[in-house]
């Protein structure tokens, strides 16, 4: 896979959840790829199967899992064919982390940041304590931090702080690959600035891909190289961000930016009529047909998805034939 330039390559992933009223179907067919030194940003609503596409390329799974299944590659890398053990050892952590979305429930209470940063090392690369502690001061010199916050615990620190400390657990080893799961939320706008500035410098210096899942519209256009949206499990949209922001193609992704205020102009704000449909209990048609405002006969069918040329493809029979 890697000879192409892609890091990433999802196929057909399926992760199923069983509960107490039916299946979950939270990531249903899900086809994605990520090149080298790339960020592409995850939008959609609460509840569309965002973090749970991160669980499952992360294999961090609960115990009521009733699906999972797909081609995942990382690089030449076929990741569904490891045994946990073997993945535990040679990818999560190694090849590809994750930065939670709360960073204050991700951080022991008890445990100082600088061993916290410096168990990685020790797990994964056989470091002695003192080493991993020396390139733990490392990150957190990169990451902005002063160095002898390494002995702090995560309660001294601000929410930016801790986050800065979330961001630095996840690149010490260097990875090919970083999953960011709502890194700004509760952080204040000039917070999430400064955090976006230093993704944005460390993807440059370290040359890192970033798969960024967020709400927020607006900062999220900082650092996206392309653009996916989510919806009711399945991705319906993707596009180079230069080509998505101005003109996003799938009428749930349109409605999606016209909620977004701006700056300039005097567009009136617009909203999503009713809701997302349950995830136990999916329609055969397309998943937004019930709320898109251009519905016609052929939306009783689920559409196919469709290529649209410059790596760009959208799931709606509106773009069958254009």
């Amino acid at each position: 896979m890697s000879s192409n330039g892609t890091l990433l390559h999802v196929e057909d992933l399926k992760l199923y959840f069983r509960s107490s009223t039916g299946v979950v179907q939270a990531v249903d067919d899900v086809k994605l790829d990520l090149n080298y030194n790339e960020a592409i940003v995850i939008l959609g609503e609460s509840g569309c199967g965002k973090t749970s596409l991160a669980r499952a390329l992360l294999r961090l799974l609960p115990r009521n899992v009733d699906t999972y299944t797909g081609k995942v590659y990382l690089g030449d890398t076929e990741l569904m064919s490891m045994d946990d053990e073997e993945y535990r050892r040679e990818v999560r952590w190694v090849r590809m982390s994750m930065v939670p979305q709360a960073a204050m429930n991700a951080l022991n209470p008890v445990l100082k940041v600088g061993d916290q940063l410096s168990e990685p090392m020790m797990v994964h690369a056989g470091l002695k304590k003192d080493e991993a502690l020396l390139q733990a001061q490392n990150m957190f010199e990169r990451v902005g931090l002063p160095v002898d916050f390494i002995n702090r615990y995560p309660f001294e620190l601000s929410g930016g702080m801790r986050q800065r400390v979330a961001i630095a657990m996840a690149l010490v080893s260097i990875p090919e690959m970083v999953v960011l799961d709502e890194p700004t939320s509760a952080l204040d706008v000039l917070t999430q600035a400064n955090i976006f500035n230093l993704l944005k410098r460390i993807k440059k210096e370290l040359e890192i891909s970033f798969i960024l899942i967020t709400h927020d519209i607006a900062t999220s256009s900082e650092l996206a190289d392309r653009v996916a949206v989510m919806y009711a499990g399945q991705i319906v949209e993707v596009g180079d961000a230069a080509d998505f922001f101005p003109a996003p193609l799938h009428p749930y992704a349109q409605k999606l930016m016209a909620s977004v205020p701006r700056l300039r102009g005097t567009q009136e704000l617009e909203f999503i009529v009713g809701k997302p449909p349950s995830l136990i209990d999916l329609p055969p048609s397309c998943r937004f047909a019930p709320r898109c405002p251009f519905r016609f006969e052929k939306c009783d069918e689920d559409p196919p998805v469709f290529d649209k040329g410059r790596r760009r493809v959208v799931k709606c029979w509106l773009h069958e034939d254009t």
